[in-house]
């Protein structure tokens, strides 16, 4: 059985792409390609950025939502940046819904750090997506908040929400994040920065080291998943009907799942492991009191 798991978690592994959180959050903390991505969606310069935690975990009470961000990160003006791979909608409005939990979040805990209201930082929400969220076919959708009766006039809160729409085909956006929303596509990258981006993806998936967190972590969640699944049996067996037997397997599978993203594992990640749908393990978890990117 640990033979099969592995060569399983191998074949998992030589498919991940820039689409998954695993390869993306680290292929993030290239600095350079990082800098590079965000000043290509912000069109703007950056002088320098820094990681103040490789993966920002918020938890400010115990009766709120923990909550777990892919990239977080801090330039020299002291700008804040959230970046998060999408691959699935989730239900009607939950994306734009958890871009504003995130936003209410990273102020809290700025303001937990003695950050007075007025000196609440510029922050931007960027979600990359896969898809079209908001069916308009544009290349970015970028949101901020504008008096209703006087469109022109901005709140001026210094918040901005941004999703990137791999799918886009209408908008100007720059020429190598064009390519960037291709590549995330599936598409060969065709400029110089994206190839970059293309061979720091090969260049992590050929470490070692990358490898075996990712197989050790693989083949552990099926040890978990097997247990979680002959318990559900268990289960069934005693109330004496098929389909107690299969709710039990299925609530094994996910309850395995939810442990493995309790202890850091990226939802896609455990959702590709567990071989469930990332919107029903996402549900599970939100109804378990998580808020998983």
């Amino acid at each position: 059985m640990e033979k099969e798991w592995e060569r399983e978690a191998l074949e998992a592994w030589n498919k991940l792409s820039i689409r998954d959180n695993f390869i993306f959050q680290r292929v993030m903390q290239n600095e350079k390609l990082c800098k590079w991505l965000l000043e290509r969606i912000l069109n703007v310069r950056i002088r320098d950025i820094h990681y103040p935690d490789t993966e920002k975990s918020i938890d400010l009470r115990l009766d709120s939502k923990a909550v777990r961000l892919d990239v977080y990160i801090e330039d020299d003006a002291g700008t804040v940046y959230n970046i998060e791979m999408q691959t699935t909608k989730g239900r009607d409005g939950e994306l734009p819904r958890r871009t504003r939990y995130y936003q209410g979040m990273i102020d809290m805990d700025l303001l937990d750090k003695g950050v007075y209201y007025d000196d609440l930082r510029q922050t931007y929400i960027i979600f990359i997506c896969t898809f079209d969220l908001f069916g308009r076919d544009e290349r970015i959708y970028t949101f901020r908040h504008r008096c209703i009766e006087l469109p022109e006039l901005e709140l001026g809160d210094g918040a901005t929400k941004i999703f990137l729409n791999a799918k886009g085909l209408r908008g100007r956006v720059d020429r190598d994040l064009e390519d960037f929303l291709k590549f995330v596509d599936g598409q060969k990258a065709q400029s110089e920065l994206v190839q970059e981006i293309e061979q720091e993806v090969e260049r992590v998936k050929r470490q070692d080291e990358m490898r075996r967190e990712y197989m050790t972590l693989y083949m552990e969640y099926q040890k978990q998943h097997r247990a979680g699944i002959e318990e559900g049996m268990r289960r069934g067996r005693a109330e004496g009907r098929a389909e107690g037997r299969a709710e039990g397997r299925q609530a094994g599978t996910l309850h395995t799942a939810l442990r493995f993203m309790r202890a850091g594992t990226p939802l896609h990640t455990a959702a590709q492991i567990a071989e469930v749908p990332e919107d029903e393990l996402r549900a599970f978890a939100q109804e378990n009191g998580m808020v998983f990117s």
